[in-house]
This record gives C-alpha cells, sequence and structure tokens, in this order.
C-alpha cells in the first residue's frame, strides 16, 4: 500500500546516480544535520533533500520470536518468556538475562555491516517497558536510556539517522506478537495505558529533543486494534503532548490496516512536520506471491491493485510526507532476483521523496543459511545452527549460552544486495524477458 510516481528509466538512472546516498566508510566528526518535513519533502536543515534508505533493528529490543528460531506454541511473544523467566529465576534475574539478550542480538559487527549495505537510516522497535519502569510506572528505569543512547551514538558515528519506533505499547496496541503481547489488545480502552504512553513519549523527546542524528518518532507501530477514526483522534493527543516538549522532530504518524483516509490533512489540524507511515508487504500475507510480477505492478504500477503510483497521488493531495517503516523485496526470490528488487524499490521510494526501512537486518534460524532469501539482510551462516530452547524447562546455562550465540554465531549476509546497494547503475529487473 504506497505511492510512486516513477520516472522513465534513463532519467531515474541518471537521477538516483546523481543523489546517491553517501555512507562514510570512517567514524562520522560532525554532527547529522537535522531533518524536518516540509509538504511532501523531507529536508536537512540546510534545505537539501536526503535520500532515506534504511533497515528495521527488529527483534532487538522486542522480541519477535520467528526471528531467533524459538517460536513456540507455549512462548511465542515476549510477555511469555518475560513470565516464565519470572517464575523460574526471579524478576532480577530476568533483567540479567534480557541485558545479555540485547547486548549480543545487536553489536559492533552490526553497526559496522550497515555502511557496507549503502543504508543510511535504522528503524529501531522498542517496547515501553524500555524505558518505563513495568513495577513503577511514570518512572524510568534506572537503565531507561542505555539501548537508546547507545543506538543513536554508534548509528550517529557512520552517518546513520535513527527513528525511534514504540513498537509496542503498555497493554499493546493490537492482538499481534509483535505487540509484545498476543491477544491482549488493551491500550484502546484503558485510559491509564494511553496516558503512560503520552508520559512516555514525553520523556523521550525531553532527552532527544536536540539530538540531529534522530529522524523522527514513529510514535505507535501498526496500531491496528481500534478503528481509524478512534486512531486518528488519540495519536492527535499523543502529537500535541509531544509537541509541547520537542519541536524539532518529525512526528511519524501510523496508518490503519485500513489506510490514513482517518486523519484528513495534517496542516488543516494544526499538524506540522509530520509524515504518514505505512507497511507495504507485495508479495506477502495474501498480497500475490513473491516474485518479479508483483514488485513490478507495485513499483512500476502496471496492475489493478494497490501502488505506489496512487499513493503518490494521495500523499501530494495531502500536502504531506511519508515514511515507509516496513516492507520486503528480497525474500523467496532467489538471491539475484531479491537483491535487485530491493535496490530498485529503495530506488523507486527515494525517487518519490520517501524515507524508507525494510524488515529486517537480520533473521537468525535454526539450520541457517540465507536459502532462497531469508527476512534477513543478515543471517546465521549454514552449519551455524540456532538451537530451540523449551524456555520452561531449560537450564540457566542453556538460556545464557543461547543468547551469548546470538552476538558470536557466524554471519551469512546477503551479498547480491550488498552488491547492488552498492552499484553505480541500478539494476533493471522488470526488463528481464
Amino acid at each position: 500500500m504506497l505511492i510512486k510516481r516513477l520516472l522513465k528509466t534513463a532519467g531515474l538512472a541518471a537521477w538516483l546516480l546523481a543523489s546517491a546516498v553517501h555512507v562514510p566508510t570512517q567514524a562520522q566528526t560532525t554532527a547529522l544535520p537535522m531533518l524536518h518535513t516540509e509538504g511532501t519533502k523531507w529536508l536537512a536543515a540546510d534545505g537539501t533533500q536526503p535520500a532515506l534508505r534504511g533497515i528495521n533493528l527488529g527483534n532487538y529490543l522486542i522480541q519477535e520470536f520467528w526471528m531467533m528460531g524459538q517460536e513456540t506454541k507455549a512462548v511465542d511473544d515476549q510477555c511469555k518468556l518475560e513470565a516464565v523467566l519470572d517464575k523460574r529465576f526471579g524478576y532480577e534475574e530476568r533483567q540479567r538475562l534480557y541485558t545479555l539478550f540485547r547486548d549480543n542480538w545487536i553489536k559492533q559487527r552490526d553497526w559496522d555491516m550497515l555502511p557496507k549495505m549503502n543504508l543510511n537510516l535504522v528503524r529501531l522497535p522498542f517496547i515501553y517497558s524500555v524505558v518505563e519502569d513495568e513495577k513503577n510506572p511514570r518512572h524510568l528505569r534506572a537503565d531507561a536510556w542505555n539501548y537508546l543512547d547507545n543506538a543513536i551514538d554508534q548509528a550517529e558515528k557512520r552517518g546513520i539517522y535513527v527513528i525511534l519506533d514504540l513498537h509496542g505499547a503498555v497493554g499493546s496496541q493490537g492482538w499481534e506478537h509483535h505487540s509484545g503481547c498476543v491477544g491482549q489488545n488493551k491500550y484502546w480502552d484503558t485510559p491509564e495505558y494511553q496516558e503512560r504512553t503520552i508520559w512516555l513519549w514525553q520523556q523521550i523527546a525531553a532527552r532527544y529533543k536536540d539530538r540531529s542524528a534522530v529522524a523522527g518518532y514513529s510514535i505507535l507501530n501498526e496500531p491496528w486494534g481500534t478503528t481509524p477514526e478512534n486512531l486518528a483522534v488519540v495519536m492527535g493527543t499523543l502529537y500535541k503532548a509531544i509537541r509541547e516538549v520537542d519541536q524539532n522532530h518529525v512526528i511519524i504518524l501510523p496508518g490503519h490496516n485500513k489506510g490514513i483516509d482517518a486523519y484528513g490533512k495534517p496542516s488543516e489540524h494544526g499538524m506540522s512536520n509530520v509524515a504518514f507511515e505505512m507497511h507495504p508487504y507485495p508479495g506477502h500475507f495474501g498480497w500475490g506471491k513473491p516474485g518479479l510480477a508483483v514488485h513490478k505492478d507495485w513499483l512500476q504500477c502496471t496492475g489493478e491493485g494497490d501502488n505506489v503510483c496512487k499513493w503518490k497521488t494521495k500523499l501530494d493531495a495531502l500536502d504531506t510526507a511519508f515514511f515507509v517503516g516496513e516492507f520486503q523485496p528480497w525474500a523467496f526470490m532467489g538471491a539475484e532476483n531479491g537483491g535487485q528488487v530491493m535496490r530498485v524499490t529503495y530506488d523507486t521510494y527515494v525517487a518519490n521523496g520517501w524515507a524508507s526501512t525494510a524488515w529486517a537486518y537480520k533473521r537468525l534460524s535454526n539450520k541457517g543459511g540465507q536459502g532462497v532469501g531469508t527476512w534477513g539482510l543478515v543471517a546465521n551462516a549454514p552449519g551455524a545452527s540456532i538451537p530451540q530452547l523449551d524456555f520452561n524447562k531449560a537450564s540457566l546455562a542453556e538460556i545464557e549460552n543461547l543468547f551469548r550465540l546470538f552476538g558470536s554465531v557466524p554471519y551469512q549476509p546477503q551479498q547480491t544486495a550488498i552488491k547492488w546497494m552498492n552499484a553505480p547503475v541500478p539494476p533493471t529487473p522488470f526488463a528481464k524477458k
């Protein structure tokens, strides 16, 4: 579900070459320029329009068990694992184990990988309890800023912007596992949870209001547990609360799975420096199947269904910028087609002035290897298996060893993605006969 006005092939290639993203190979020595939006454009402080190509650091600060070879019916979301660890080992030990997990899921080698893929933006999904003390609401954890600060610091050193993404609100904003708790969806009917989320974002905004490496605030991920109309009202309240603290950063308004129409035109509701967010997944979740055809229809507007051109028209009418917060252009299509479609997808979004972050940077599996294209740009190497644990029975040592393994297992990056993301001339996968 997105937009696009495609330029003709020759013109697009020339334009992209002229505006190619520069990702430094050495540590960044100066602060990144603050980003903002004006109308449909993402702009730097000097008025230039950056080409924002990025990736999601999924499973890092909010877990998705399919991404690390641990999904079972007994434990399939973060809330269940936390409850199991609390029961078996106690709350303090659970906290220690989660620190061990997070310190190993994303390490120095991961940050160093991103410039090799010619990426200059990361979306950082997190659950509310990374910042707020879950046992003492409206109070910060003692280590509240450790992970967000470190991510921003590591990214900025490499010329990479960060979008902070509240992926799991207190009470959960949907029924899905990726909100942290399957089947909960209590956020919308619990004023206390909405008020705590306002408090949370005001703490975040106060800390980062002057931090230019933060590209924006994605204020609620996939908020599908309510109606589009109620979503627009609640997000409007959250927007105003953040603006009381931070007038600098882009506030990213989440789309419903039914779209963004309920918001109306943001400028007519007193909103500025905003972007809409949607997650188009051509080839997945009932939208055709992975392959060149579905991506061609989406990117080049050749099919009857949703496409980039329709979204471009919609956003132009709303005079609002766009953030493609999640998409998956390379999985299950083979290495070469996957790498090529990944590049032209980013190029298409850049040509329309959109920021984008694919899902996801890393997926580890029990067998390892990229196969015909996993959902991770980085996978564990073939034969470097990840054991699946029964967290209800595994020993403390086994859990510790698993979490340490996440930081040391040999990697297999998607090499054709690296090749095409750095190629001086973009591929033309849809020209194939």
